[in-house]
């Protein structure tokens, strides 16, 4: 006999906990405690759900990596208590706080599924029924005695997806998630089909390590026609900066001009870490192909492939925190760590 999995809700704040009162009309959030009396469904998952709440649940807004060690802390306490996670957060910055959270884990053998919605639990239409009854069910999924997930994902309008794939690309449509360049894990419909050929495998037994040391000096810099030297020099001059995100044109292509590719040039010499992405949402940088990105490569700008922003940004924050040694950076960021890039 199967013994039931154990799954721990972690609800941390954003829409998906709010239910209104009917008397002041307002959103409130709702006691996770109560979560069978809400969704009586629950009851038919072949599974044990405990509940764990941030004391002062946060919106996603003010989400950063305070929060991120707070995630990983409970999971971390709870890890081998239980056989999943379901983390609930708001979906503004979703993508950011999921892939973060996959790059703080290394040898995860449970799922770390997160969900949200675009309604709040308590609306009429709420999408946070479906998504979070299923994130909970995949969390709960064994083969073997083993978890089928054993990774970080974002389950979102009958989609599960590698976490640090993902974007979110709408505030209005229910499938608000997209991951661009990596298939989804799987789809839920009539039955729970899984791409086994992309699943993560699980490996039992390997020693779970917490990695908590997120740098916060870190800037997203976005090129746009007509970008000038002052905009650039005030951002590279940052006091204390460590890394910078630059969101390029189409393959990785940046202005040519003197003084753009001498002021990068000026802070990779001073061991600041520069990441070239693109703003596409789909593709890839391939340094070198133009003349255009050329440039970047001969200077040291590292090449972000077809990673996106949020994973990116979690990734810098989290090697600079492991201290990498500047001679390996490169080659550690272009290496794939958690199924980020291709």
């Amino acid at each position: 006999m199967t013994k039931k999995s154990k799954i721990l809700l972690i609800y941390t704040g954003g829409t998906i906990g709010m239910v209104k009162d009917y008397e002041s009309n307002a959103l409130k959030v709702f006691n996770f405690e109560q979560i069978k009396e809400k969704i009586p469904e629950l009851n038919l998952l072949d599974c044990i759900i405990y509940t764990v709440s941030f004391e002062n649940p946060i919106d996603s807004s003010n989400m950063n990596p305070k929060y991120w060690v707070k995630i990983v802390n409970i999971i971390e306490k709870n890890y081998n208590k239980m056989d999943g996670f379901v983390v609930l957060t708001g979906t503004d910055t979703m993508s950011y706080t999921s892939s973060a959270i996959s790059f703080m884990f290394e040898n995860l053998n449970k799922p770390g599924i997160f969900t949200g919605s675009q309604l709040p639990i308590g609306d009429l239409r709420t999408d946070a029924k479906e998504n979070l009854i299923t994130a909970i069910q995949i969390a709960a999924i064994q083969e073997n005695n083993l978890p089928k997930i054993g990774e970080v994902c974002l389950y979102f309008e009958y989609k599960l997806y590698r976490a640090n794939r993902t974007t979110k690309i709408s505030s209005e449509q229910f499938d608000a998630f997209n991951s661009p360049n990596f298939p989804p894990l799987g789809e839920s419909g009539v039955h729970l089909n899984f791409n086994k050929s992309v699943l993560k495998k699980v490996v039992p037994n390997k020693k779970l390590i917490v990695r908590k040391k997120i740098e916060a000096n870190v800037v997203i810099l976005k090129l746009f026609p007509g970008i000038n030297e002052q905009v650039v020099q005030s951002i590279l001059e940052i006091p204390d900066l460590k890394g910078v995100i630059l969101e390029t044109y189409g393959a990785g292509n940046a202005p040519t001009s003197k003084w753009f590719i001498n002021l990068l040039k000026k802070n990779i010499q001073k061991n600041i870490f520069i990441i070239n992405v693109t703003q596409c949402v789909y593709g890839s940088v391939l340094s070198g192909l133009y003349e255009t990105s050329n440039y970047l490569k001969k200077i040291g700008v590292i090449d972000g492939k077809d990673i996106t922003t949020e994973s990116a940004l979690a990734k810098l924050k989290y090697l600079i925190g492991e201290n990498i040694p500047v001679k390996e950076f490169k080659n550690t960021f272009e290496t794939p760590l958690r199924g980020e890039m291709s």
